[in-house]
């Protein structure tokens, strides 16, 4: 009897989850696909053969340097072949990856690397003055941009920089590949290891490592998969401007790219108006991103002369979909641009419109396959409530974390008799479509990047002049959100917003200096003393507005 189409809707489906190790997602499309494109790179290209042999050289090179299994490796790079490199390689020599932010400031590398330990540091070569204090015993290695751009860029760029002094204490990236030779390997680890250790701040905004097994992450790359079943494996392109070093581009654009055989193109930064000019380059089948992104592209004045109509399918997340965006954007590509939902402990994605069939505005669609599903009393976590009524999103799936690094109290609260807690508020509807209500209580999501507001409010009050501060978001066109902060003084103090902005950037990375400040003789509070932050978001919103 044939399937019928609700049966063969993705949501509904079943997979098989095999006992592989992430690494050997690359290993298997380098047999199947090993001629195909896998990397592009401003106009430099690899196949999938070549990749898997400059990994498996950085595996042999990073062994020949005293790595053990179960060492972490920190990755402080931009979507590069050297960060592709490294990822699958650190993870064919048995360590667990820790991917960082290029773009933070010493005192957020120190606060990370402390609490991770990483016995090896591979950065940019830009950003080698900012870790060197916090990668403390860690064997440093560094590379430049320009080794792996085209003979004529390398060329160009570096007469333009040549970059910082590296220093005999720092090994080039390029002397360990050469030190990778032959060899032997390690077997494959267990499913159940942990691969990346991925910080985030949760639901609290301290920062915490979520320790991401090998099983969940080949599972969400499976289960991304699985929803996009037109997908042609050897065929797709995948335009990789969200950023590895965050889990969302690590997964939808990475690891889903290698699993299908796709032809990434690597985009270090996102700005707008090159973004645009990329995909009329590139002519990307499949665009995961941010409505940030989406929106460089159709707001770009020659949006509507160009051919770029290659665009299939695209996954937006990190901050909720306009209506009149999704529109402009599939009117204009004639691809399908719809919203999903996930976190950094679920690896990260849980929930998806459809790509076909049937998709409900303001909702960010149904749970992926083998993902469960509950809203639950926010006060009794065991108290599930029914269809309709507003509480604490829940799920269950494969791609849920093991847990936080170092941190168990923290662990026990967000792990539930094997159910995690988002922290986010939402309702699901008779058929299963989700809708968040409030995003977790207070974070801010500019560009896709996640801002926590205890981090800010505690390097603000580090100011000789501020004596109290509030920090929350507030809607941005193109950010989707900026960040703001409600400063009370000192008495007879006036710090000037230039100075408030010179402070958070000595400690901050650019995405989560406040764009703007507000000086206030008190804050609003409760009956009992509690800042009332929902009243100051709904004060700037209206401002905004």
């Amino acid at each position: 009897m044939p399937a019928t189409a609700e049966q063969e809707s993705p949501w509904l489906r079943r997979l098989d989850y095999p006992d592989l190790a992430l690494w050997q997602l690359l290993e298997e499309t380098a047999r199947r696909f090993p001629e195909r494109p896998a990397l592009r790179f401003y106009g430099r290209q690899w196949t999938y053969r070549g990749l898997l042999e400059a990994a498996e050289r950085f595996a042999r090179g990073l062994l020949a340097e005293g790595l053990e299994p179960g060492d972490r490796v920190a990755l402080v790079l931009p979507n590069s072949p050297q960060m592709v490199i490294a990822y699958y390689g650190a993870l064919r020599a048995g360590a667990e990856v820790v991917p960082t932010n290029p773009l933070y400031t010493p005192r957020e590398f120190k606060v990370q690397f402390e609490d991770c330990q990483p016995r090896f540091v591979i950065a940019l070569d830009l950003v080698l003055e900012r870790l060197r204090e916090a990668a403390g015993d860690a064997r440093v290695v560094t590379t430049r941009v320009r080794e792996y751009l085209p003979p004529l860029l390398g060329v160009l760029q570096g007469l333009q920089s040549r970059g910082p002094q590296l220093g005999a204490d720092v090994l080039p990236m390029r002397d360990l590949l050469a030190r990778g030779g032959r060899g032997g390997l390690p077997p494959a680890g267990p499913a159940d290891g942990v691969a990346v250790l991925q910080y985030t701040g949760g639901t609290t905004g301290v920062p915490k490592g979520a320790m991401l097994s090998h099983r969940n992450l080949v599972a969400n790359a499976l289960q991304a998969e699985a929803w996009m079943p037109e997908a042609m494996p050897g065929r797709e392109r995948v335009l990789a401007v969200l950023p590895f070093f965050h889990v969302f581009g690590m997964t939808v654009a990475l690891n889903l790219g290698v699993r299908l055989g796709a032809e990434i193109d690597l985009v270090p930064r996102f700005h707008p108006e090159e973004t645009a000019k990329e995909v009329r380059r590139f002519r990307p089948t499949l665009f995961p991103g941010a409505p940030a992104m989406y929106r460089a592209v159709t707001d770009s004045p020659h949006a509507e002369s160009w051919d770029i109509r290659s665009i299939r399918y695209c996954i937006s997340g990190s901050a909720p979909l306009p209506a009149e965006l999704q529109e402009r954007f599939e009117r204009l590509t004639g691809g399908v641009l719809v919203e999903g939902y996930g976190l950094t402990e679920a690896s990260p994605v849980t929930h998806c419109n459809p790509l076909a069939g049937e998709r409900r505005a303001g909702t960010v669609g149904r749970t992926f396959p083998d993902t469960r599903q509950r809203i639950v009393d926010p006060d009794d976590p065991a108290r599930e409530l029914p269809a309709g009524e507003v509480g604490e999103l829940a799920v269950q799936g494969p791609q849920v974390m093991l847990g936080y690094l170092n941190q168990p109290q923290e662990t026990a609260v967000v792990l539930r008799d094997g159910w995690l807690m988002t922290g986010d508020l939402a309702r699901v509807d008779r058929d299963g479509f989700c809708s968040i209500v409030d995003r977790k209580k207070d974070l801010i999501i500019v560009s896709g990047f996640n801002v926590y507001p205890r981090e800010v409010e505690e390097v603000l009050l580090r100011h000789p002049d501020v004596q109290e501060v509030v920090v929350v978001g507030v809607p941005d066109e193109r950010r989707g959100q900026a960040v703001r902060a409600v400063v009370v003084p000192y008495p007879g103090r006036r710090p000037s917003p230039e100075a408030l902005t010179a402070h958070c950037r000595e400690h901050l990375a650019g995405y989560k200096t406040p764009r703007q400040f507000e000086l206030r003789d008190e804050l609003p509070r409760t009956a009992i003393g509690k800042v009332l932050r929902r009243a100051l978001v709904q004060e700037a919103e209206q401002k905004e507005g």
